[in-house]
Parts: C-alpha cells; sequence; structure tokens
C-alpha cells in the first residue's frame, strides 16, 4: 500500500490517525492506528471509542473547513477519505458487546450504540457539509459494518482482492446501520435485499461489475487511485458539488429513516437466542486469531458458522 505522509497528523485521537493534504483539500482519516493493531485482543470492528473518534473527527473537519472561515486560496471541495491501517477496512460491529447487552436483555445500551453507528453514518453520506466529497478507500475486507461505513460515502474506490458483504444473516441477524438505504442509491431494491439475506462476501471485482464500487485498481494502488480523483474532482468542482446536492434531492437517505431501522434493529438483536450469540462468539474468537496477522479470509465466516 501507497504511503501518506503524516507529518502533520493529528495526535489527539487513540484509534484514528489523521491527516490533511493542505495543498488538495484531502483528509485522511485511517481506522486502526497501526499502534493498536499489536494490543491483546484487539480487533478492527466499531468499537465505542472508534464510533466515538469518527464522530468527533467529522464535526472537527466540517467545522474547520466551513466556508465564511476558510482561506480564500484553498480547494473549493475538500474530501474525506475514510481508510484502515490494518489488514481490513472493518470487520463491523462490536460482536463481544452485542452478545453480552442482549444476554443483558439492555435495550437502552444497544440502542445507544447503534445510534453512535448511524450518526457516524449519516455524517459519511451527507458529506459532513456542502464542501466535502466523501471517499471509502477499501483495501482490504469490509464485512457487516464495515461493508455499510464504505456504502455511506460517496465514492467507493476498492483494490482487487478484497471482500465485501453482510453477513449477519448468519446468525439470524440483518444489518440494521444503513445497508438497505445505501445499496438502494447503487441497486434495485430487490438486490438491495438479496444482498442482505444471502451471506455472501462478494469480491470487489463483483461489485465493481455491480456498479457499487465506484473504481476498482490493482493491490497496493488504492491511495495512487484517490489523489488522481481528487484532481480529477478538482478541476469539476461545482459539478461534483451540484452532483451531491441532486443526489440528495432524487434520493434522500435521512436520519430519521436511518433512526427508524435501527429500532428494528435493536428488537430483532433482543429475540436471539443462544444458538446465534454462541455463532457470535465464535466469529470474535476468528477475528481475534487473524489480527494482526494478515486479512481476514471471507472463508473464515463460515468455518465459524459450522462448528
Amino acid at each position: 500500500m501507497t504511503a501518506v505522509d503524516f507529518a502533520n497528523r493529528d495526535t489527539e485521537f487513540r484509534l484514528l490517525d489523521t491527516h490533511e493534504d493542505t495543498s488538495t483539500g484531502v483528509h485522511w482519516c485511517f481506522m486502526h492506528k497501526r499502534s493498536n493493531l499489536s494490543l491483546p485482543g484487539y480487533r478492527p470492528c466499531f468499537s465505542a471509542q472508534l464510533l466515538k473518534e469518527l464522530r468527533q473527527y467529522q464535526i472537527q473537519t466540517a467545522e474547520a473547513v466551513r466556508r465564511p472561515l476558510r482561506d480564500v486560496d484553498s480547494p473549493l471541495l475538500h474530501h474525506l477519505v475514510l481508510a484502515s491501517e490494518a489488514d481490513v477496512f472493518n470487520l463491523g460491529g462490536d460482536l463481544d458487546l452485542f452478545c453480552r447487552l442482549i444476554r443483558a436483555q439492555d435495550r437502552a445500551s444497544l440502542l445507544a450504540y447503534a445510534r453512535q453507528c448511524i450518526d457516524v453514518a449519516y455524517g459519511f453520506n451527507h458529506h459532513l457539509n456542502d464542501d466535502f466529497h466523501t471517499v471509502a478507500l477499501v483495501q482490504g475486507d469490509a464485512l457487516g459494518g464495515g461493508f455499510e461505513a464504505a456504502l455511506s460515502c460517496q465514492t467507493i474506490i476498492a483494490e482487487e482482492g478484497t471482500g465485501m458483504g453482510l453477513p449477519e444473516v448468519l446468525f439470524d441477524l440483518f444489518p440494521g446501520m444503513g445497508a438497505y438505504s445505501f445499496l438502494c442509491r447503487r441497486v434495485s431494491p430487490k438486490l438491495a435485499e438479496e444482498m442482505m439475506m444471502n451471506g455472501i462476501v462478494y469480491s470487489s471485482e463483483d461489485l465493481h461489475r455491480m456498479g457499487i464500487v465506484d473504481i476498482l485498481v490493482p493491490r497496493g494502488e488504492g491511495v495512487r487511485a484517490v489523489n488522481e480523483f481528487v484532481k480529477r474532482n478538482l478541476r469539476i468542482c461545482h459539478a461534483r458539488t451540484a452532483m451531491n446536492r441532486v443526489r440528495e434531492i432524487c434520493q434522500p437517505v435521512t436520519h430519521t429513516e436511518l433512526t427508524q431501522v435501527v429500532e428494528v434493529w435493536v428488537d430483532t438483536a433482543l429475540q436471539l437466542g443462544e444458538k446465534a450469540l454462541r455463532t457470535m462468539e465464535r466469529l470474535v474468537r476468528a477475528q481475534q486469531r487473524r489480527i494482526p496477522a494478515g486479512l481476514v479470509p471471507t472463508m473464515e465466516l463460515q468455518r465459524a458458522v459450522a462448528m
């Protein structure tokens, strides 16, 4: 993977590496800071702390480049790039937390976590403010909520050989943090529902053919592809900004919609039995065995369920 210069990185986050390229207006946000990957039990999933930091970063970044406050020589269109320093993009929701809260029938805490998820997804989906275009750079597997996070961005750039999918149905749940809303912007509702219910982890090549991945590049070329995409966008920044607004007019995803779906997700999760919870726990152990040593193979999911 091509390195990004973090000489001017923000050091206030424990789980994020962030950097701004002031010449192009690109704001890099790497989940799973490399220094954490060797910590015992660390899993590159959406922990409550990661969600908190992502939302904080979104708010700070949007405020920093509000049009009335920024330098007149700065780019007219900024890009926020969501990526990962782990060998995976993100493995999704915190299954260990889900198990504990479901067993305790703690609806309030489960709902609070789910609302954190949709606040972050909504922030990316609505490109922080009119000055931004959001990009997901997927260089490793994006599963469950990880795939939803990528889908929430305006553009998905993926490297070949990565897997993306919604495996929640394997433990009798559905992806409730925006999958249906965001997929329906890219494919038909029928296909979106099929992808949510079949548990298949698709290759980035397949998703590109389906129109879900916007730009597909060889392994190690993701950062270069982002920089080339940004250069093209800066030449058409007014058109790109307008297209963001047109998309929201014609295919809106509202916070209310995401909140209503999350309520269904929470109520469904609280009904799960011990068999489903044990499956989640096996997946947690599988995730732990793979970190930090390389890409999580998508077959790991089927093995864990079959045990």
